[in-house]
């Protein structure tokens, strides 16, 4: 159990800044942003010129990945002598792909209040906006710099089911785009560029369409967030049925098991797990 909350402390508040358009900052960040003691931030000028208009004077200390240890102590003590302080990212919800959840873990332990606010994600708004499913998706951010870890990450998320959102830069988007298509074939995608900027656009269709389109521009430019259909599972049924009757003919034929599940497992595009356990269980009936 985690101690409960000391009303003698400061409160962590997590605030959301905008992801393009600043008129997206909600009234209560602004009044946040404006009570507490400091505000830690990647970038304190890209931080300052946003809350400056705002008639927000708290401290600005600066928060990334490097100085993420030294810093967050910094701020658990300032929380622990009754300063109340807030996260915020360059642009979007504090700690999606930046740091802070460990801050908020030693917060949580020592009986601090923290406090999430709702707010702009570049995510969701991708999400909402790609026509592509909704009700299950997973958040994957940046994929590997390098081609090689790029597609076996890839490949490491050909069987889920659903919806990937990704980030990715301008000048990696074609290559990004074409591995996918390779790795995971040619599936529905909604490229976002530059969310809720007056330049807003959506590239939507088959990966190999938005690879063309993309193509065509020299140099790829803007802000990236990529909506990827996940595995379509409406072949599973008739898959399922054509793995049982490979598992039974190749292991009736002497196949090892590992043999046998990776051939089905290529054949039918099935989940690795599922493709095991069905194997297995023909090995079972057969004694």
């Amino acid at each position: 159990m985690r101690p409960d909350v000391d009303p003698d402390l400061g409160t962590l508040y997590l605030v959301p800044t905008p992801i393009g358009d600043p008129d997206d900052i909600t009234a209560r960040a602004v009044a946040v942003l404006t009570s507490v003691a400091a505000v830690a931030c990647e970038d304190t000028r890209n931080t300052l010129s946003l809350i400056r208009p705002l008639g927000v004077t708290a401290r600005l200390l600066s928060y990334h990945e490097h100085n993420e240890e030294s810093r967050g102590r910094q701020l658990l003590e300032m929380l622990l002598a009754g300063d109340d302080v807030a996260v915020v990212s360059d642009a979007g919800t504090p700690l999606v792909n930046d740091p802070g959840y460990r801050l908020v873990a030693a917060a949580i332990d020592a009986g601090v209040r923290v406090r999430p606010l709702p707010g702009a994600s570049a995510p969701v708004t991708a999400l909402i906006g790609s026509g592509l499913p909704v009700h299950r998706f997973q958040y994957v951010g940046f994929l590997p710099r390098k081609a090689a870890a790029r597609r076996a990450a890839l490949a490491d998320l050909a069987d889920t089911a659903a919806t990937l959102i990704f980030f990715e830069a301008p000048h990696r988007m074609l290559e990004t785009l074409r591995d996918m298509a390779e790795t995971l074939g040619d599936r529905q995608v909604a490229a976002a560029r530059n969310l809720t900027k007056a330049d807003e656009e959506f590239l939507r269709g088959p990966l190999t369409g938005v690879v063309a389109a993309l193509a065509a521009e020299d140099p790829v430019r803007g802000q990236f967030t990529v909506v990827l259909a996940g595995r379509d599972e409406g072949d599973d049924d008739s898959a399922k049925e054509l793995a049982g009757k490979l598992a039974t003919a190749m292991i009736g034929h002497g196949a090892t098991s590992r043999f046998a599940s990776d051939v089905i497992r290529e054949v039918t595009g099935l989940p690795r797990n599922w493709v095991y356990d069905r194997v297995q269980a023909v090995e079972r009936t057969r004694g």
